[in-house]
């Protein structure tokens, strides 16, 4: 086995759900992310990705047939793929807890499992009609496809937390809340949290809110609602 950080933990969850949001405040209580964006025209305090990681995740997606926004049914890692991370790891080996963050990484879970047996998590999830509104915007996706997408990751998501237990917001709360429940996480996996926090949660940053949900298919109404059940 190669070097590795003393922790690992993976910032899961679906592209527009608050992944950013809850890592940057992660990233502020301690948790290291190597060179990550912290600016990008679509979130102005950065997605606060390590280029790296969405790099090595895009080659196996790409390998597989499939995209972030095209997932393949066959997410098979090559050698190369694993020895790329090993190597990614080791580059951080000297940190004693390392975080990451890349919505495709929920599609490419069993890799990293195999790489890392105590890979920690740490989920978010959003209602689904934000998540399209928010993605027509930046991506101009038809809305069909992005709650199909929404769909494919949450499931994954609902199923790794219930294999698990970890921490899991929703980002549809409102700000008092949500930070409350980030400051619970922090605690949780033992970060530890600022004197005063810049707060990476930002209504003038979150120009969606969930709307009615009576146009969403009902797999997507059931699995949002398992997701807010199984949330802090």
């Amino acid at each position: 086995m190669s070097a590795q950080p003393g922790r690992v933990i993976a910032i899961l969850g679906m592209h527009r759900s608050g992944t950013s949001c809850l890592t940057g405040s992660l990233q502020e209580a301690g948790l290291d992310l190597g060179d990550c964006h912290t600016w990008n025209p679509y979130n102005l305090k950065g997605n606060r990705e390590n280029q790296a990681f969405v790099d090595l995740h895009d080659s196996i997606l790409a390998a597989n047939g499939g995209a972030w926004d095209a997932p393949s049914a066959s997410r098979v890692w090559l050698e190369s793929h694993r020895q790329i991370a090993r190597d990614l790891l080791a580059s951080h080996a000297h940190l004693p807890i390392l975080g990451f963050k890349d919505p495709r990484a929920l599609l490419l879970l069993e890799g990293w499992k195999e790489l890392l047996p105590n890979l920690e998590y740490v989920g978010i999830f959003r209602h689904p009609e934000a998540v399209a509104q928010s993605l027509r915007n930046r991506s101009r996706m038809p809305r069909e496809q992005a709650l199909s997408l929404w769909y494919a990751y949450n499931r994954i998501l609902y199923r790794e937390h219930r294999r698990l237990r970890f921490p899991l917001l929703c980002f549809d709360e409102d700000e008092a809340l949500f930070t409350a429940k980030v400051d619970t996480v922090i605690a949780s996996l033992q970060l530890q949290p600022p004197a005063e926090p810049q707060r990476f949660y930002d209504n003038e940053l979150r120009n969606y809110s969930a709307v009615d949900e009576g146009r969403l298919p009902w797999r997507l109404r059931w699995l949002y609602h398992r997701l807010r059940r199984a949330s802090l």
